[in-house]
């Protein structure tokens, strides 16, 4: 299954590359696909490369969903983002 996950840029550094909380959790990602994501912003996150800057709403919306999916986060992440961390 591929799965896109929200996340917000912390911070952008040189040749695009940002860190981007995702559920808790600190990851890097190439913004080069969403040039124009800022700091503060959200953005879908998929095989490492942002896709795709998203309503911080929706962003919102489909962590919490996420959240309900049983088992989804657990082989992933640990246990204090997958127990609603964010």
């Amino acid at each position: 299954m591929c799965l896109a996950v929200p996340g917000k840029v912390v911070s952008i550094g040189a040749n695009a590359r940002a860190t981007v909380d995702m559920l808790g959790i600190e990851k890097e990602a190439s913004l080069r696909l969403v040039p124009d994501a800022k700091v503060g912003d959200y953005v879908l996150v998929h095989a490492g490369f942002g896709i795709q800057v998203v309503d911080p709403q929706e962003a919102q919306e489909t962590i919490a969903l996420m959240k309900e999916l049983p088992g989804l986060l657990e082989d992933d992440m640990p246990a204090t983002a997958a127990a609603g961390a964010l």
